[in-house]
């Protein structure tokens, strides 16, 4: 579990209650070679056995009930737990188009228009040999930068075009797919993404929580799973 900190991150509109400022809310040419004035035998060429490409981790078939399961980015590497693993992927940065969700104690936001953002893609994989239940959380990831000063997690800004162009989704589940629990299936992967405040060079933690889902859909504490993994924004 991750200690207290000292500094508090407020929402905008509590923010705004207690009087705090407000906030609105190429393709390479083509190489060509000339022929030799002198023509040489051709060798006889032994044939190259092509080596196959390890597979990519996280791509596993989709469920029906999952909007992605799509593997993009850069690999910062992978948390592992009892019967299932989490790769997490860098995939682009962006630039902030509205103010994020949260205000410092004096009001002023902690995200603003014009600040660039990073997209971070999670693929969650079944990696056991039996069904996992699933609530709508689906999987929780929580990143923080190693010098994040708020208690909160670390702010986001909400627009579908930036996740659009990002190649990510920011829901786990597809609209329309029912109710809880979603069965990740031995083998299924389901995969989304974030975006947060970007920091190159900047170590950063992402805390890993899996809590199935019983038959009724509710999660089942008892069977919560938290792991961790460290890594660096590149």
């Amino acid at each position: 579990m991750r200690t207290s900190r000292a500094a508090l991150a407020l929402p905008l509109a509590f923010a705004a209650v207690l009087g705090l400022s407000a906030c609105a809310g190429d393709d390479a040419p083509e190489e060509t070679t000339s022929a030799s004035s002198v023509e040489k035998p051709a060798a006889e060429e032994t044939p190259v056995e092509e080596e196959a490409e390890p597979a990519a981790a996280g791509t596993g078939d989709k469920p029906a009930w999952a909007a992605s399961n799509e593997v993009v980015g850069t690999q910062l590497g992978t948390a592992e737990g009892d019967g299932f693993t989490v790769d997490v992927y860098q995939v682009s940065t962006a630039v902030a188009t509205k103010t994020g969700q949260f205000a410092d104690e004096s009001g002023k936001p902690i995200l603003n228009p014009g600040d660039e953002i990073v997209f971070v893609n999670y693929v969650l994989t079944n990696t056991g040999d039996a069904d996992l239940p699933l609530s709508y959380t689906i999987v929780g990831v929580d990143a923080r930068y190693g010098d994040w000063p708020y208690m909160q997690g670390m702010d986001s800004i909400v627009d579908s075009a930036l996740f659009e162009a990002a190649g990510v989704v920011d829901s786990p589940v597809a609209p329309g797919s029912g109710e809880a629990p979603f069965v990740l299936a031995p083998g299924q992967s389901v995969a989304y993404g974030e975006n947060f405040k970007y920091q190159p060079g900047s170590p950063i933690e992402f805390e890993v929580t899996v809590t199935p889902a019983d038959a009724s859909g509710d999660l089942n504490h008892d069977l919560r799973q938290e792991v961790t993994l460290a890594a660096t924004i590149s």
